[in-house]
């Protein structure tokens, strides 16, 4: 048997393979793959963050944010177009990382970080979206923000400061765990089952988006738009640490674009189809949002969103912009739209995630439970039904703790490294076939690097999520560290051999 790189052909043969009994199955095609990335990226974010933007920058200045968002999105997707195309599997950076820095031995780690921090960050992720949902259906019944309890637990650790912890339990907060539920239910299915699913939930989300901008367009006062505060672009301190902090907040909301690398195994042609779905997403979700945006700050002053944004509750942008322009009833409906925008992220995120924890056991560095698949419906029903129960309990976190921990920790143990890696595979591996390369390589890969740090330091208070980042990392090491001597694999294999 050959066990060496496979060729274009058979790359493309092995795109091709029907799946077996024991295999996942390749029902995604292009339409399905762009849609469930759109879904993923848009959500709900756009529709709560503009205020904390519009904040982090005093003024519509703001929309620089996303403008460089865009861009970074951009240039951190052909990273990952890269490396998709290459390793079409299931798993996306959990296989890229392993591979990269050796599966034998330091890529072993690097994996093991990887599936360590995605425990946390990917039920923060699903949750932002249920508990964004939720925010906007107290907008009909206010009574749901009322918390019934709160409590911030601290921890004192030396030579980092403290780490705290807000939970609080309302009645949104159930709504949210609702939420979570339904898109459990729907998931629980066949993957061929799921594409029109997805494209009827992206037709109200782009439905929704048009039905904003061209409200927005039709109303638009310049001058409005582009009252800029005075000094608003000068290059001060604090413009730098205000567009720091918007440009976290953008980042979040454009993320999603790499959504279809983790469903590799059930794309269709993955090594056309993944490269082709990151790019045509974040494209067309960047035109959106910056349009959205623009027209929304054409209608509701800039100054009204500094009045909400120190409030997580009561962030009803969208709604108060519909209001102004038709009334009570525009409001109640582009309310509930929002929350359509909402649940589609929630089930685009559920299912992307849960494929990450099942091909990790495969490879043996999980728990072995995880790589069952449904006898029916041949998905993998441990990892899903897992991830929805952590996610159940981030629900009784603040949402703006869930964003910035989120971010703060992907950048740190998976984007920085995932993007200096593909430059390493480069010289590692130059025999790999890469059916797609990054352009100007290896400009964007350094420029979404840059563009990561400036987002970790240069920000108001950036050292609190910094600390959780390091204490899941220290604890990440400690754990492999402890497995590893178990199992006698590297390091201490090595050291055993020699």
């Amino acid at each position: 048997m050959n066990e060496g790189p496979l060729s274009s052909k058979e790359s493309m043969a092995r795109d091709q393979r029907p799946a077996t009994s024991d295999q996942l199955i390749r029902g995604v095609g292009l339409g399905t793959a762009t849609a469930l990335n759109m879904i993923d990226m848009i959500g709900v974010g756009p529709f709560i963050t503009m205020p904390f933007i519009i904040s982090a920058m005093g003024g519509p200045q703001a929309m620089m944010g996303w403008i460089l968002g865009a861009f970074f999105a951009i240039c951190d997707g052909l990273v990952w177009a890269e490396l998709g195309a290459a390793m079409p599997g299931s798993g996306g950076s959990y296989r890229y990382l392993r591979e990269i820095y050796g599966p034998q031995k330091f890529g072993k780690l690097i994996s093991f970080l990887f599936i360590w921090q995605l425990s946390f960050t990917a039920p923060l992720s699903i949750a932002s979206g249920a508990l964004g949902l939720s925010g906007y259906f107290s907008y009909f019944f206010p009574s749901l923000e009322q918390p019934y309890r709160s409590h911030t637990w601290s921890l004192n650790l030396a030579h980092m400061g403290s780490l705290e912890v807000r939970w609080m339990v309302s009645g949104a907060t159930f709504v949210a765990i609702g939420v979570l539920l339904a898109a459990l239910l729907l998931l629980y299915r066949k993957i061929t089952s799921i594409g029109w699913m997805s494209k009827i939930l992206l037709g109200g989300v782009v439905g929704t988006m048009t039905w904003i901008i061209v409200s927005g367009i039709t109303h638009f006062n310049l001058s409005r738009a582009l009252s800029f505060p005075p000094d608003a672009f000068r290059l001060t301190p604090h413009f730098f640490l205000g567009l720091g902090s918007a440009m976290l907040i953008a980042t979040y909301d454009y993320w999603g674009y790499y959504n279809v690398c983790f469903l590799g195994d059930e794309i269709q042609e993955p090594t056309r189809n993944i490269p082709r779905a990151l790019l045509l997403s974040i494209v067309l979700v960047g035109c959106l949002y910056i349009v959205m945006n623009l027209s929304i700050l054409g209608v509701v002053p800039w100054q009204e969103m500094l009045q909400t944004s120190p409030n997580n509750s009561k962030l009803y942008v969208v709604s108060i912009f519909m209001q102004r322009i038709y009334g009570s009833w525009a409001a109640n409906l582009v309310t509930g739209l929002v929350m359509w925008t909402a649940f589609a992220s929630v089930f685009s995120l559920m299912l992307g995630y849960s494929r990450v924890p099942y091909a990790a056991a495969l490879d043996g560095n999980y728990f072995s439970a995880f790589s069952r698949i449904h006898s029916k419906y041949r998905f993998p029903y441990v990892s899903l039904l897992a991830l929805a129960g952590v996610a159940v309990l981030c629900c009784f976190l603040s949402l703006a703790d869930v964003i910035a921990a989120l971010v703060v920790i992907r950048i740190t143990l998976q984007f920085l490294i995932q993007a200096v890696g593909l430059i390493v595979l480069r010289f590692t591996r130059p025999d790999l076939p890469r059916p797609f390369r990054m352009w100007l390589y290896p400009v964007p890969a350094l420029l979404a690097s840059l563009g990561f740090i400036y987002v970790l330091v240069s920000r108001t208070n950036s050292l609190k999520q910094i600390n959780y980042a390091i204490v899941v990392l220290i604890t990440g090491v400690l754990l492999y560290l402890i497995r590893s001597w178990r199992n006698h694999e590297w390091p201490f294999a090595a050291a055993g051999a020699k």
